[in-house]
């Protein structure tokens, strides 16, 4: 297979692929923003290659970066996720693992390939989500996603984000369980609450123990990544 390398925006082609682990982000021309600060947080700690998914961007960061064309994929905007996934696992990695552009990355978040299990998604659960409507069951945030090979259900949330679009992708994925927990059981791998501390945890005062990264989500998260931007400057 061919996987497409971006070179300071120069675009080159190899017919390898590491049988290895990788990690992928992505975003669109709205959300490009976050993606500099997002890639130096990231490799501050981190040398696992990152693939980043474009989803229809305009600028592109410095640096060599393995890059997937997504802007023509039949999904909108953060609903490319589940196909972005699976194109990426397609080039033949071992274990791949999705990170939101508004995920802040503290430390080396390696160790979270220890926890794939083939067949499932790996997730965290969305805690706040749980808390605010909890006659649903169980949520788990999409912002983080581990997955080894493809599973059956990543294929269901590619057809049902493409055909069945909600709220968000994350929605998409609950509807599909419908509140079902033994169905959930066998689609979902729940990870470590540190690869993905939500913003609204700490609102919440839900016990926080060494997050390895925050997911600063909504408007308000993206104030705070706005800030540490500008303390950059």
């Amino acid at each position: 297979m061919l996987m497409v390398v971006l070179q300071n925006t120069t675009i080159t082609k190899t017919t390898k692929c590491p049988m290895s682990n990788v990690f992928v982000t992505g975003c669109d021309h709205n959300t490009e923003w976050q993606l500099p600060w997002f890639i130096k947080n990231f490799k501050k700690y981190n040398n696992t290659q990152l693939v980043i998914a474009d989803f229809g961007m305009m600028n592109y960061p410095d640096g060599d970066f393995t890059y997937i064309d997504m802007s023509q994929n039949k999904a909108e905007g953060w609903f490319k996720k589940p196909s972005s996934l699976i194109k990426v696992a397609e080039l033949g990695f071992n274990k791949v693992c999705w990170l939101d552009t508004d995920c802040q990355v503290l430390e080396d978040i390696s160790s979270i390939f220890n926890y794939a299990e083939p067949d499932k998604l790996g997730m965290i659960e969305d805690r706040p989500w749980s808390k605010r409507r909890p006659e649903m069951g169980e949520w788990y945030n999409s912002g983080v996603i581990l997955i080894q090979g493809i599973p059956l259900v990543l294929r269901d949330w590619e057809k049902q984000c493409i055909e069945n679009p909600q709220q968000g992708d994350q929605e998409v994925l609950y509807l599909m369980m419908e509140g079902n927990a033994i169905r959930k059981l066998g689609a979902i791998n729940p990870l470590p609450h540190e690869y993905n501390t939500l913003r609204l945890d700490y609102i919440d005062n839900i016990d926080v123990k060494n997050p390895k990264i925050i997911h600063h989500t909504g408007k308000k998260g993206d104030d705070v990544i706005k800030e540490q931007i500008n303390a950059r400057i």
